[in-house]
């Protein structure tokens, strides 16, 4: 299983933890890490995750999310193709980032796109080109847990 991150779900657990939501979120963001790194499903990477994380403000995120970069199995580049495709996103009112990060997504044939972004999961659920989670719809989806 191929699963992209966007950088929502790389800084949740940065989020205020108080909130139940982004609590039970930054859980289940920590599972599908878990995932990652017992190799059961791979992680996709993109020079947009890069440029984000770059121009992340505070050192010791944009240095702990960054070595996820390592762990990744496949690492797009964004070329002109993904460029078409993120404009033609853009098109059904996805933001430039969101719709390069799903592009990259597509492109490397992602099975699951994994956002925190409720207006992008709405929007990708329209568009049905890309299953576009909730990192605890993620979870259940690569668990199987509602085969029966």
């Amino acid at each position: 299983m191929r699963i992209y991150l966007d950088m929502c779900c790389f800084n949740r657990p940065y989020d205020d933890q108080t909130q139940a939501r982004i609590h039970l979120e930054t859980g289940a963001k920590l599972l599908l890490q878990q995932k990652i790194k017992d190799a059961e499903c791979d992680l996709i990477w993109s020079s947009a995750l890069d440029f984000e994380c770059k121009n992340n403000p505070f050192d010791e995120r944009r240095h702990a999310i960054l070595q996820w970069r390592w762990l990744a199995k496949t690492v797009v580049t964004i070329d002109q193709e993904i460029i078409t495709q993120a404009k033609a996103f853009e098109t059904h009112g996805i933001g430039k980032f969101d719709a390069l990060h799903v592009a990259c997504a597509m492109s490397s044939q992602a099975n699951v796109f994994v956002t925190t972004d409720d207006r992008l999961i709405k929007k990708m659920r329209k568009n049905n080109t890309l299953a576009t989670m909730l990192p605890g719809e993620a979870i259940a989806f690569l668990e199987n847990w509602y085969e029966n």
